[in-house]
C-alpha cells in the first residue's frame, strides 16, 4: 500500500452506510483514586473513592465507535437496550457518537442493559489498573416480540447498507441478539443480497452460520474446522484457504501478536505481520477495531492485502490506548503506517 491508495480507499468511508448487528453493552469505567482510600467504619473494609464515572458503548458498540472513528457516514446499530439507568446511559453514549442513526436500535422492559462495570485505580504518573469486573448480563431466552424487532430491523437496513457487521457477545446461547431465529434470517439475506459483504464474529465461535466472511481467532478456527489445536502459520493459512473456498467467502484470522491471516474464496491467502510495539499494552478493544477496519475497507474496494494492512495497523493504535476500550481515526492509522515505514509493505507469498 502506498499513501495514494490508502487516500483512495479511506476517502471513501465518508460515502459509506454500514449496519452493526449485536449484543450492545454500556463499558462503565469508575476512576478509582488510590490516595483517597479509605476504610469503611461498619465493615472495617477498604473503601475505594470513584473520582470519574465514564460511560461508553461497548460489546458491539466498540465496533460502531471504530467505524465512526473511521469517519463512515452514516451507521445503523441494531440491537437492544433495557429501560433501565444503564440502557440510559448506552442510549445516551450512543447517540452522541458522530454518524449513529439509532433507528433501529430497540428499547425494550424485558431486557435489562447488558454491561460491564470496569473499576480503574488511576494513580498519577501511572498506567490504570483493572480491578475485577461487575457485570450485568440477560440469563434468559430473549423473548420472541424483541426477536422479532430484531429481524425486521436487520431486512430494513438490508435494504440501503454498504455492509453489515455481525457480533455475538454473549456466553450463553439465544440470550443476546443472535439467535438461531435471526441466523436464518441471515442466511436468507446473504441469499438475497449477495454483493453485501457481512462479517460475523462471535466468542462461541461461528459454528452454525451462515457463509457470511469470517472472522475469528486460531483457537476458534480449530473448532470449527477440526483442525489440529497446535497450527502452525502454514497450517493456518491451509485451513483458513480452504474455509474460504468452502464458504464463498473470505475468512480472517487474528494471531495477536502474530498479525492476520486473510484468504478469499478465490484462492488468495496473505498474512500481514503485526506491528512492533512502542510501550505498555491493552488489548481491550482490538479485535473490534479489526472487524471495523476490515469491513470498512472491503466496503471501500480495497484488496485483501490492503485490508490487512489497515486492520493490522488499527489494532496497533488500539492496544496502545491505556485503561479504555479505544479506537483508530484514519489519521492515527496513518501515523503508524508512516512510523513503521509500512507505506510499501511488500505481501507475503501466496500458498
Amino acid at each position: 500500500m502506498n499513501a495514494e491508495r490508502f487516500q483512495t480507499i479511506t476517502g471513501r468511508y465518508h460515502e459509506l452506510r454500514v449496519a452493526v448487528l449485536g449484543d450492545y453493552c454500556l463499558d462503565r469505567y469508575l476512576e478509582i483514586d488510590p490516595a483517597r482510600t479509605e476504610t469503611s467504619i461498619e465493615t472495617g473494609l477498604p473503601v475505594y473513592n470513584v473520582m470519574n464515572v465514564r460511560p461508553q458503548p461497548g460489546g458491539a458498540g466498540t465496533i460502531v465507535n471504530n467505524l465512526s472513528a473511521l469517519g463512515i457516514g452514516t451507521i445503523y446499530p441494531i440491537g437492544f437496550a433495557g429501560f433501565d439507568g444503564e440502557g440510559f446511559e448506552l442510549c445516551h453514549a450512543l447517540e452522541r457518537v458522530p454518524g449513529v442513526q439509532l433507528k433501529y436500535f430497540t428499547r425494550t422492559a424485558q431486557r435489562r442493559t447488558f454491561t460491564y462495570c470496569k473499576p480503574l485505580v488511576v494513580a498519577s504518573g501511572q498506567p490504570p489498573v483493572e480491578l475485577n469486573r461487575l457485570d450485568s448480563k440477560n440469563w434468559t431466552p430473549t423473548p420472541g416480540l424483541v426477536e422479532g424487532l430484531l429481524i425486521r430491523h436487520l431486512e430494513e437496513a438490508a435494504n440501503w447498507v454498504d455492509a453489515i457487521i455481525v457480533l455475538d457477545q454473549v456466553d450463553v446461547p439465544e440470550t443476546g441478539v443472535v439467535t438461531r431465529k435471526l441466523l436464518a434470517k441471515l442466511k436468507g439475506l446473504v441469499e438475497k443480497k449477495a454483493a453485501i459483504p457481512i462479517l460475523a464474529d462471535s466468542r462461541r465461535g461461528l459454528r452454525g452460520y451462515p457463509p457470511v466472511i469470517f472472522k475469528m481467532n486460531a483457537a476458534e478456527l480449530s473448532a470449527l474446522t477440526g483442525a489440529s489445536q497446535d497450527l502452525t502459520l502454514p497450517d493456518i493459512k491451509e485451513v483458513a484457504g480452504a474455509l474460504a473456498r468452502q464458504n464463498g467467502r473470505s475468512v480472517f484470522v487474528s494471531l495477536a501478536a502474530g498479525g492476520i491471516v486473510g484468504a478469499t474464496a478465490l484462492g488468495e491467502v496473505q498474512h500481514t505481520v503485526a506491528l512492533p510495539l512502542r510501550g505498555e499494552i491493552d488489548v481491550v478493544g482490538a479485535g473490534d477495531a479489526v472487524s471495523a477496519n476490515l469491513t470498512s475497507a472491503i466496503a471501500a474496494s480495497a484488496t485483501l492485502h490492503e485490508s490487512l494492512v489497515l486492520a493490522n495497523a488499527a489494532a496497533s493504535v488500539v492496544i496502545h490506548k491505556l485503561g479504555t476500550t479505544g479506537t483508530a481515526s484514519v489519521a492515527e492509522i496513518a501515523d503508524v503506517l508512516r512510523w513503521n515505514s509500512q507505506w510499501e509493505q511488500p505481501a507475503s507469498p501466496e500458498i
